[in-house]
C-alpha cells in the first residue's frame, strides 16, 4: 500500500477552500432568500441558515 502524505501546506488549502465555499453558499442563499420571500418556510435548514447569517451580519 502506498499512502499519501498530506503536508500543511496542503491541509491549509483544503480549509481556506471548504472556507471560502461555506462563504459563497451562505451569502448565495441569504441573496435567494431576498429575492424569493416566497421560499421561506419551504425548508427549515435554509430557513435556519438564512437567521444565522442574518443574525452575524
Amino acid at each position: 500500500m502506498n499512502a499519501k502524505i498530506t503536508t500543511a501546506t496542503e491541509t491549509d488549502e483544503a480549509r481556506e477552500k471548504r472556507a471560502a465555499f461555506k462563504l459563497r453558499h451562505a451569502r448565495g442563499l441569504t441573496s435567494l432568500m431576498d429575492e424569493r420571500s416566497d421560499l421561506r418556510g419551504v425548508h427549515a435548514l435554509a430557513d435556519m441558515v438564512d437567521d444565522a447569517v442574518r443574525w452575524t451580519a
